[in-house]
């Protein structure tokens, strides 16, 4: 069941849940991420950002798309965070069902330009577009981290953006940033602002930055319209984190089968967690 990114997100817009977008960067996470889906009857995006991109290649997009069909849940393949028109390019050819193009660094109008650019190709394609409008913080300094400091999104800024680019769903910046948060560090989410943004524009809203904030704001957010959530952070650690007690035990340790299947479980019991809290538990049934 291979959907595109809009008829996966439409769906989880008109019922009000989100859907849970997991960063993948292997094979493993993949199958891991996919089986806890379909034990939790669950819609799930598969995300991937141009650094996963480039460590796992578009080769595996064309297996990813065989796992889905014989999936039990609804499954879009998403390129994350794509920096530029060519990438999203890449993106379509090699056989994504949904793109994001994020120029939110670039002035309002040069965004708009590029996201508008990116959408008319796409929707040509049959592929689904998500821009971004304002700026997620940053608590690391990987790949999909973006900016230094939050700048929340314009509600009218958003309504004109909707309007001359023709998103079909929009991240927005209320309050979250990329990584894991310092100890010293607390998130909270601009709800008022969430809520003022979604009764102006509609579309499905996308939340970037989502681990390590706490599961209260995030059930709120997709109460007042959040509709898809990107999780890539806590499913990493809670993955690798295992992986190096397993591999601490015994140093004899190399076949994946011996290493991997305590990490993917570990990994999975996060997943669960984010589904559960993002109401996409049992919503397959809906498509």
């Amino acid at each position: 069941m291979l959907y595109t990114g809009k008829s996966i997100l439409d769906v989880a817009n008109a019922h009000s849940f989100a859907i849970p977008a997991f960063n993948i960067s292997d094979w493993a996470m993949f199958t891991g991420i996919m089986d806890i889906s379909e034990e939790k009857n669950a819609p799930v995006i598969i995300a991937i950002h141009p650094d996963e991109v480039s460590h796992i290649t578009t080769d595996l997009i064309p297996a990813m798309h065989a796992r889905a069909h014989r999936s039990s849940v609804p499954v879009a393949i998403h390129w994350d965070h794509g920096g530029s028109f060519e990438q999203m390019i890449t993106a379509i050819h090699s056989g994504f069902t949904s793109v994001m193009i994020d120029a939110s660094l670039e002035p309002f109008e040069q965004n708009v330009a590029i996201t508008r650019k990116v959408v008319e190709a796409a929707h040509a394609a049959g592929i689904q577009v998500e821009g971004e409008l304002g700026t997620i913080g940053a608590n690391d300094s990987y790949g999909e981290s973006g900016a230094a400091e939050i700048i929340y999104t314009n509600v009218d800024d958003a309504v004109r953006f909707v309007e001359q680019t023709g998103v079909d769903s929009l991240a927005i910046a209320i309050g979250t940033s990329h990584g894991l948060y310092p100890s010293d560090k607390n998130p909270e989410l601009r709800h008022d602002l969430l809520e003022q943004i979604k009764a102006a524009v509609g579309i499905p809203l996308v939340l970037h930055g989502g681990s390590s904030n706490p599961d209260a704001e995030l059930a709120r957010a997709v109460s007042l319209g959040i509709n898809k959530i990107n999780i890539s952070s806590d499913i990493k650690v809670a993955y690798h984190d295992r992986m190096r007690e397993v591999l601490g035990t015994d140093r004899r340790l190399r076949e994946p089968n011996a290493i991997q299947p305590e990490c993917i479980a570990a990994m999975k019991v996060t997943a669960a967690e984010k589904i559960d809290l993002f109401g996409a538990a049992g919503k397959a049934d809906l498509y």
